[in-house]
């Protein structure tokens, strides 16, 4: 009966009234099912048994394991405790006592399920203490047959009584009320195999060339109707009145007004009157003023819209819609692709890259391998000037899936491909083309500046194919594709156990991936310190011809780049791993760097002449000082629906002595499908969203007992998510189906606020970006191929005056409710 109370505090947790309202009425677990309808399970714990002085192995033995209470005790304790009293359960039964004393005993074997068990009848009472005798054959059969055995019982066997429920039957079933008529079809055997040569003709000169079958009614067959819905209302008596008045003919009367004007004699007289040219003198001055007012201030401006500022985001529907922008497509690629990743450029407006991938099956791949090298991987640059030509086209050996801008320096990429591979790319020489800044048409003396994304689509027609610098070890590397990628803060680095210390170089020069290859990565793209000096190995690199359109950045690293540490999400006592698809490191929010940092420190390497990644120092060093309070934790999403909430920093095997990864602090199944996005809030570093399967859910990283919000089933798979950058109760969520659902916190929490139609396919990935304060914008890529700039309107993008004061206590209320209902479940 344990199971049954359990699931009655599971309701409770869900009803937003008082706990105690909602237990003063729940009905007590008894024994009825096992014969003893007057015995009630309690659990007393040791205060309640020091209260009553029924203590275990002191007050109650195996001698007398049994206690009377007094009614008037028990009465005391739940007026002091109230629901937190054991007796609680029973306070109905306790009242209902007809006597002033009532049994408790200790169940020592668990008999009934719990510790103690109260009898509730006098009765039962006086039955516990003189059980009714047995007789000795009863005894002596008892001997034989143990207590567990099932007697059983053949069933015995009834006479039929009729219900009716066979009158029900043959007026359900169908019989075949109309006579099968027979047709037979026959032609001429000497017409067989005959050619038929088919023509137009008029069907109405032909005879019998159609026939009309119109519509009649079979009096043969008849549809009897044996019941009929018919409402009907009650009404008081209804009395209709008339009378007859007396009708005039109505006529149409029209009065004509004349202006009053003054005479030419009169209008003289007044020019030269003296009142006349004082009003005027007086009155022409207010006049000028008014209208120089007129000339600064819109007099024309709503005064009520900025009266009722905080309820623009209850606006009417077409404020609250994204608007189609602009759309990007790749029409010169022989092959159908769709968009795997998209990134913003980070200081450049109006720039954006996507990377495409074939769209194949593993089987298909396989099949289509020797035609798939022919075609280029690449990742495509789209300028708002020109929606049919990328500016740029990095080429790579394989699909990429994943990519991420270098926070340190835009000019370098480094991406996830399909066969486990990390590609760099270097586009510093190809800055000037990307950042190209071009004078207005107008000749004046001060020449006004534009943007590369104003320019005239004719000068940035020419795309350009930039290859590689640098690829990983694929021996070394991940199995399998790469799904997604992180640049580590230039606050820190990690060495091969996992350990913090403070970044020397002061750039990003650690990176993390994950695979579904049940593995995470850590790499670093400084050159190691070799054992042993190579002379003949050197020299063989040495002899190795650059080419000329390739930096020799990373060349270090090239073929030859092994990951830094692994890690391996083990099952625990299975030999299976976790397959992680998304992460979440605890300190993305240091990458978000503001726009007016990151262009200070191109201008200040463009003033040096100087590139930081060009003179990169060895691997970690053992002189760094160690950061001793750093977080090591970081979530993970996997491809069984699992949020994993673990630490990537080693511990030594007690009994092997190796270094081991440590296991996972919490794991919760709560997708039902691949987690697509793992993303920490612009607003709030410990909280997570997490999209897979059908569902979202929020977490904080401090709870562990679960998400704070977890939404219902959706109508179709979610594919992607991603927060608001300027709202903090809002996030975007998008659907297989090619729907996008906006979800507003502080205006719903079980539902999306509006969801809207943005293609025919599946939503691939989702990125907003602030393009100025007044406007924003969002990319969202599709299945087909196709990258979608829609700008999010006013109501979406500018947050009330207090909503994230409002969002931080729906936080808190919510976590609040979260841990009261654990504890009390």
């Amino acid at each position: 009966m344990a199971p049954k109370r359990k699931k009655k505090s599971s309701r409770r947790k869900k009803s937003p009234k008082p706990i105690l309202a909602a237990s003063e009425d729940m009905e007590p677990v008894n024994m009825e099912s096992m014969g003893h309808p007057e015995i009630y399970p309690l659990v007393l714990t040791t205060k309640t048994q020091e209260i009553f002085n029924c203590r275990i192995d002191e007050d109650i033995t195996d001698e007398q394991p049994y206690k009377l209470i007094n009614k008037e005790d028990i009465f005391e304790d739940l007026r002091n405790r109230a629901a937190v009293s054991d007796f609680h359960p029973v306070k109905k039964i306790v009242q209902e006592y007809p006597g002033n004393e009532l049994l408790l005993v200790y169940d020592k074997d668990f008999k009934y399920g719990l510790n103690f068990y109260l009898i509730g009848t006098e009765e039962g009472k006086e039955n516990y203490f003189n059980p009714p005798e047995v007789s000795e054959e009863q005894e002596e059969y008892k001997e034989y047959i143990p207590e567990d055995v099932y007697i059983y019982k053949p069933p015995v066997s009834k006479p039929w009584v009729s219900l009716g429920s066979e009158k029900e039957i043959e007026e359900e079933s169908v019989t075949e009320s109309t006579k099968q008529i027979t047709y037979m079809i026959s032609r001429k055997r000497s017409e067989f195999g005959a050619p038929i040569k088919f023509s137009d003709q008029n069907a109405s000169s032909v005879k019998d060339a159609y026939i009309e079958c119109t519509a009649y009614p079979d009096k043969n067959f008849t549809l009897k109707q044996l019941e009929k819905d018919v409402g009907m209302q009650v009404i008081p008596q209804i009395k209709d009145i008339s009378t007859q008045t007396k009708w005039t003919y109505p006529k149409n009367a029209t009065t004509q007004y004349y202006p009053r004007e003054f005479s030419e004699e009169e209008k003289e007289t007044l020019k030269q009157s003296k009142p006349l040219v004082d009003f005027l003198n007086n009155a022409s001055i207010s006049v000028e003023i008014a209208l120089q007012q007129n000339e600064i201030t819109n007099t024309f401006i709503d005064d009520w819209k900025h009266l009722a500022e905080e309820e623009g985001t209850f606006g009417d529907k077409t404020d609250t819609h994204l608007k189609e922008y602009q759309s990007f497509t790749d029409l010169h690629s022989p092959m159908e692709k769709m968009i795997t990743c998209v990134s913003w450029h980070p200081t450049i407006y109006g720039l954006i890259a996507v990377s495409v991938a074939v769209r194949l099956s593993f089987e298909d791949r396989v099949h289509f391998s020797g035609k798939l090298l022919l075609q280029p991987s690449l990742i495509l640059f789209w300028s708002f000037s020109d929606p049919i030509h990328p500016q740029l086209m990095l080429e790579s050996p394989d699909d990429i899936f994943c990519f991420k801008f270098c926070p340190s320096d835009p000019n370098i990429i480094a991406g996830g491909c399909i066969n486990g591979q990390i590609v760099m790319w270097d586009i510093t020489a190809h800055a000037d083309r990307i950042e190209n800044i071009k004078a207005g048409g107008s000749r004046s003396k001060k020449a006004t500046l534009k943007p590369m994304f104003l320019l005239e689509p004719e000068s940035n027609k020419e795309a350009m194919y930039i290859r590689h610098c640098a690829v990983s070890s694929i021996e070394n590397g991940h199995k399998r594709v790469i799904t997604d990628i992180h640049w580590l803060s230039d606050t820190f680095e990690i060495n091969r156990m996992g350990s913090v210390f403070e970044n020397r170089s002061g750039i990003c020069c650690q990176l993390v991936t994950c695979s579904a290859d049940c593995t995470i990565c850590f790499w670093d793209i400084r050159p190691q310190k070799p054992l042993t000096p190579q002379t003949t190995e050197k020299k063989k690199e040495e002899s190795i011809e650059i080419p000329f359109d390739v930096p020799s950045t990373f060349l270090h690293l090239d073929l030859s780049w092994k990951p830094l540490t692994k890690l391996r999400l083990s099952k625990g006592e299975t030999s299976l791993d976790h397959c992680p698809t998304k992460i979440s490191l605890n300190e993305d929010h240091l990458l978000c760097k503001t726009q007016d940092k990151m262009l200070a420190q191109s201008k200040t390497a463009k003033a040096e002449e100087m590139n930081p990644y060009h003179n990169l120092e060895s691997g970690v060093a053992n002189l760094l000082k160690p950061i001793d309070d750093f977080c090591t934790k970081f979530f993970v999403g996997t491809e069984e629906g699992e949020v994993i909430y673990t630490d990537w920093k080693m511990e030594r095997d007690p009994e092997t002595g190796r270094f081991m990864p440590k296991k996972p602090v919490s794991l919760h199944t709560i997708h039902d499908g691949i987690v697509h996005t793992i993303q920490r809030s612009p607003f709030y570093d410990d909280i997570i969203l997490t999209v897979g399967g059908w569902n979202v859910a929020i977490w904080k990283e401090s709870v562990m007992t679960g998400p704070l919000l977890q939404s219902c089933c959706a109508p179709k798979r979610y594919t992607s998510g991603h927060w608001s950058l300027t709202r903090p109760g809002v996030f975007y969520i998008g659907r297989e189906d090619g729907y996008i659902d906006i979800w507003d916190l502080l205006e719903k929490t079980h539902e999306p606020a509006q969801s809207q139609n943005i293609c025919i396919t599946m939503i691939t990935c989702i990125k907003p970006w602030i393009f100025s304060p007044k406007q924003q914008f969002i990319a969202i890529a599709d299945y087909y191929g196709t990258l979608h700039i829609l700008e999010i309107p006013w109501t979406l993008s500018r947050p009330s005056t207090n909503e994230v004061s409002n969002m931080t206590l729906r936080i808190n209320v919510t976590r609040y409710c979260r841990d009261v209902s654990f504890k009390k479940c």
